[in-house]
């Protein structure tokens, strides 16, 4: 026979480090970093490039406008003081593309730019004198154009040290003293904005990974900080919940989010060992209520089993139902600590009463009613509403000298009243709030009653709670005790009421 072998449970695996929340944290900051300083990087390139690029055009303007004021007092072109023509190239063209004059290196070459500023139009001096207004773009005669236009070349030269240079031209229009209109072509060359652009891209390029490291470590060290407390608390809870639940997680000194969970974990703490040792007491005050009827039964059936003569019928069916009255105790008391909601109906609380009074019997004192003839609804558990009915009876029944009451009455901001009083020896103050505690018996309950287990009023209070209403202990007009149970109603008093079930 083939031997079978369990499988040990799975142990939970150790994260990785890339799945933590640190290294998340980390990797998020720094691409978030990252992608920050690489669309700052491009606009202050941008920026830095147009700046430079207008820096040159200036430059180019101004050694245009240094050329037409001398081609506009008259000076003749091949006296013209050009610019230094390995910075500032210089030409100056005619409108059919002639050039008129250039520096040594350029006289003989074409002009070195194509656009116009202004239409190539020469006017008649009868002309330029009667229209000197906004709409002739062609300045007048001994003049320079108020506006010049921009462009950047790239040089096509042949055997010259300019080709394939980068300059930013500014075209210029001027006019001799006779009426020749000209073009001046002034560059500068942007070959100092390339070497600052590329300058700052490098320095960007590399102190980005340097900066985005820094990030990285500051944001690991700063994380890890920040998440130690978690760690504490969790290791702490890990072996709280192996043992002793007394134990609580280390709450720091701060008021942040760590400091709040550390508090509300030992608030959970605090209420899971109050419901654990709840429990504890629970199950030892369950043992020892149900050893007592089951060794009672015991005895009495050996002692039957040994003279059957002596057999006493009514003990056993005493010690079975008060065997059987604790074990239903429980298991309700189970339910509702287990969380059960009631499953609520519409019933009619004076109706449930006249229900349950019909069906009671045995008791050692009549039961006198109050009760209204219109219908009092409330939404509830018509079997568990009618327990707290029978526990409130069967308590008075215990104590009562000679009169129980019942009487259900409308309450306040639409609510049902339901009152049990008799006239016993009453509850005292101190004492009833702990008579709903669970195998709590008063000593004159205990010599009164010897088959209680403490358990209907506990029941009563929990079954109330969970209705959404209260139960309150009072002194009886005349003597005695008054429990006073208060519901939520469930409709108006013309209402009509369907049976409940």
């Amino acid at each position: 026979m083939a031997e079978r072998t369990t499988a040990a449970p799975s142990q939970p695996r150790a994260p990785r480090w890339w799945g933590s929340v640190r290294a998340r944290t980390t990797l998020a900051s720094t691409l978030v970093v990252a992608l920050a300083l690489v669309a700052a990087g491009a606009a202050v390139l941008a920026e830095l490039q147009r700046n430079l690029v207008d820096s040159a055009g200036l430059q180019a303007e101004v050694a245009a406008r240094g050329v037409a004021t001398q081609v506009a007092v008259g000076t003749p072109f091949d006296h013209l003081n050009l610019p230094d023509e390995d910075d500032r190239p210089v030409q100056v063209v005619t409108p059919d593309r002639t050039v008129l004059a250039a520096g040594d290196n350029l006289h003989h070459a074409p002009p070195l730019a194509d656009f116009a500023p202004a239409p190539h139009r020469t006017a008649s001096s009868d002309a330029l004198d009667d229209h000197d207004d906004d709409d002739n773009d062609t300045p007048v005669r001994g003049s320079a154009a108020d506006h010049a236009a921009f462009r950047t070349v790239t040089l096509t030269l042949h055997d010259d040290h300019l080709a394939g240079q980068d300059f930013r031209f500014a075209g210029l229009l001027a006019t001799t003293p006779t009426g020749q209109t000209v073009t001046i072509y002034a560059g500068s060359s942007l070959n100092t904005e390339r070497q600052a652009v590329d300058g700052v891209r490098d320095a960007m390029l590399i102190g980005l990974p340097a900066l985005l490291l820094v990030v990285a470590a500051v944001t690991w060290l700063v994380t890890r900080r920040a998440l130690r407390p978690v760690e504490g608390i969790r290791a702490e809870l890990a072996e709280i919940m192996g043992g002793d639940l007394s134990r609580r997680v280390p709450q720091p000194a701060s008021r942040d989010e760590v400091a709040r969970l550390a508090q509300t974990t030992n608030a959970t703490l605090a209420a899971l060992e109050k419901s654990v040792e709840r429990q504890r007491q629970f199950v030892a005050d369950a043992s020892h209520e149900l050893r007592s009827p089951i060794a009672s039964l015991r005895t009495q059936l050996e002692v039957a089993r040994a003279h059957p003569h002596l057999l006493e019928l009514d003990g056993l069916i005493e010690d079975t139902v008060r065997l059987e009255r604790v074990a239903s105790d429980l298991l309700l008391l189970a339910r509702l600590d287990a969380g059960e909601r009631p499953r609520a109906g519409r019933l009619d609380l004076a109706e449930l009463v006249r229900d349950e009074l019909a069906h009671r019997s045995g008791d050692r004192l009549p039961v006198t009613a109050d009760l209204p003839d219109e219908p009092l609804p409330v939404s509830a558990s018509h079997t568990q509403l009618a327990r707290v009915l029978g526990n409130l009876l069967d308590n008075a029944q215990r104590h009562a000298g000679s009169v129980v009451r019942v009487a259900v009455h409308r309450g306040a901001a639409g609510t049902v009243a339901l009152h049990v009083t008799d006239d016993g020896p009453g509850i005292p103050p101190a004492d009833r709030e702990r008579i709903f505690t669970r195998f709590i018996r008063l000593d004159d309950a205990r010599t009164r009653d010897e088959g209680g287990a403490g358990l209907g009023l506990a029941i009563v209070r929990d079954v109330i709670h969970r209705h959404g209403g209260r139960i309150e202990v009072g002194d009886a007009d005349g003597g005695g005790a008054r429990f006073t149970v208060t519901l939520p109603g469930a409709a108006r008093p013309n209402d009509r009421v369907p049976a409940a079930t």
